[in-house]
């Protein structure tokens, strides 16, 4: 297999997690690096040791030597460049959401099919070395019929501030933000089942409580005390074609005594739990048990999961294999975060 070429665009704080798996991954070379802040780019292509450094995407797009690149940037410019990069006959990774509606996810799946390239979602949550482990006890038959899932993730004090806490530049608040890798998770261990219908609602009671003393969280880069138009908290039941169900909340900032992040999915002949660490319940010789698969981590391994997605787009675009999480299920995930948001306006349950 030839060397892939590399760019990535966008230079935040997410971008590492990229550029750190692709110089580890023997099979990439790592040609240039694109951020408004052309300082930042340049530095980062630096440390990096990428020859190319661009402030404008357009220019690293017009690079021939590039085979791929990595989108690490705001939520509204994913469709904008996701459609450039492929036009422009280059593969894509796009950072989660896709996008910020289901018309731009639409428009990224027509050039996706148009242009014969692929374009890898950044669900990094399937990548978790746990979550394919737990992935093939599903596929095995191990949990029977997955009917029943749920998931809360928590901050007490976590709104970052900054694009994320402007609707504009975000699509949204914590359901877009991290609410988005829950659902995609447990949809995915749920086998991708068709979704009937979704009943949300949405909360902006607390702000993003600027006020806060003794206690620090993280901040955007161009994080505001004065700027924050998105929701604190949501949650939501998704119903399915076949009959399972899915609850959710998530949020920025809430009255709760710590942060908590909990997955659990149950089906008719055992349950797991993923968050906030692997469990596997099921029966033996009419006893329950608990068991605890011995792994290498108990929880999400970030820099792992981010390794495993970086090496497996790689190796797609190498082999001409579908990833694991296609454009298709961007898609899908979209129509789910917009279909609570729009339940959350109306009051109404809403049927997709």
């Amino acid at each position: 297999m030839s060397t892939l070429k590399v760019g990535v665009i966008g230079a935040g704080s997410i971008s590492q997690y990229h550029l750190t798996p692709y110089k580890n991954n023997p099979n990439v070379t790592l040609l240039a690096v694109c951020d408004m802040n052309l300082d930042r780019a340049q530095k980062t292509a630096e440390e990096y040791g990428a020859p190319h450094a661009y402030s404008d995407y357009n220019e690293l797009l017009a690079n021939e030597e590039i085979d791929a690149v990595s989108i690490c940037t705001w939520n509204d410019t994913h469709a904008e460049i996701s459609i450039a990069a492929l036009k422009a006959g280059k593969h894509v990774l796009v950072e989660k959401p896709l996008c910020r509606t289901v018309e731009e996810a639409l428009k990224i799946e027509q050039a996706v099919k148009e242009s014969g390239k692929i374009l890898q979602v950044g669900f990094v949550r399937r990548y978790d070395p746990n979550a394919q482990m737990l992935r093939a006890f599903a596929d095995n038959g191990e949990f029977g019929e997955i009917y029943y899932a749920k998931a809360s993730y928590i901050r007490r004090l976590g709104n970052p501030g900054g694009w994320f806490a402007d609707s504009r530049r975000s699509g949204g608040g914590p359901l877009i933000d991290i609410g988005v890798h829950v659902i995609d998770l447990c949809w995915y261990m749920m086998g991708r089942p068709k979704v009937k219908s979704v009943s949300g609602n949405t909360y902006r009671k607390l702000g993003n409580r600027s006020n806060i003393k003794n206690l620090s969280s993280y901040k955007a880069a161009d994080y505001s005390a004065e700027s924050n138009d998105v929701e604190d908290l949501a949650n939501a039941l998704i119903r399915f074609e076949n009959g399972a169900t899915l609850l959710v909340d998530v949020s920025f900032t809430l009255h709760a005594k710590e942060n908590e992040g909990v997955v659990k999915l149950y089906g008719d002949k055992g349950g797991f739990e993923i968050d906030p660490e692997v469990v596997i319940v099921t029966e033996k010789h009419d006893t329950i048990i608990n068991i605890k698969p011995q792994t290498d981590s108990k929880g999400f391994q970030f820099e792992k999961a981010f390794q495993s997605e970086i090496d497996h787009f790689v190796e797609c675009v190498q082999t001409g294999k579908q990833p694991i999480s296609p454009v298709e299920d961007g898609v899908e995930i979209m129509k789910i975060l917009r279909g609570i948001y729009e339940s959350a306006s109306t009051g109404k349950e809403v049927y997709l």
